[in-house]
């Protein structure tokens, strides 16, 4: 995981995912032989709301449908597991992959802590 995030994100992530991971509706990743080249994460909110989180692709893979087809699985997995609603947010960059993806726009707020 951790040669993953430094490929995607370009820093180290947090010092244990455990943690992270332990709250999560589900973790999804892709995988070339035994090399994860993807993933993402499916928090919620206990209830109805589930949220896409730390979606990364691996830069030699990039542009192949990964990231898609693990956010596919991700709503289905978050639908089959009782969510209603999958929100994300995300960079300017990023918005051509969400809208592909299926999300629609939506007003949001966001504080820095």
């Amino acid at each position: 995981m951790r040669r993953l995030w430094q490929g995607a994100w370009g820093d180290d992530g947090p010092a244990s995912f455990q943690p992270i991971l332990r709250r999560s509706l589900a973790h999804l990743g892709a995988y070339d032989g035994g090399r994860l080249v993807g993933f993402v994460n499916v928090a919620w909110d206990g209830g109805i709301h589930a949220f896409i989180l730390d979606t990364c692709v691996d830069p030699d893979y990039q542009r192949q449908g990964i990231a898609l087809a693990l956010l596919a699985q991700a709503a289905e997995t978050a639908r089959a597991r009782g969510a209603a609603w999958l929100h994300v947010d995300f960079e300017p960059r990023l918005e051509g992959l969400y809208r592909r993806a299926g999300f629609g726009p939506t007003a949001a707020g966001l504080m820095r802590l």
